[in-house]
């Protein structure tokens, strides 16, 4: 098996686990594995084709909408705000 499938179920298993924790203690895990997934996807891409990086980009993309939604926001020049 490869390294990167290795690694991706890891990160899956670590971002389940996060997003049972209450909010205030998901920041710092959550911020690295937001920070890891770009590197892995595009390792996955490498070792498996383009199709499967768009397939992790998409499941990225749905389990990390709201972060996304406020760096897109802050990017803009608004203040959203921050759950408690």
């Amino acid at each position: 098996m490869s390294w990167s499938i290795i690694i991706a179920a890891l990160w899956v298993l670590v971002a389940t686990g996060t997003a049972l924790l209450p909010m205030r203690r998901q920041y710092v895990l959550g911020v690295t594995l937001l920070l890891l997934a770009p590197v892995l996807i595009i390792w996955l891409g490498y070792d498996f084709g383009w199709g499967w990086s768009a397939a992790a980009f998409l499941a990225f993309a749905s389990m990390f909408r709201n972060p996304l939604r406020y760096l897109f926001a802050r990017a803009r020049g608004h203040r959203p705000e921050i759950p408690r």
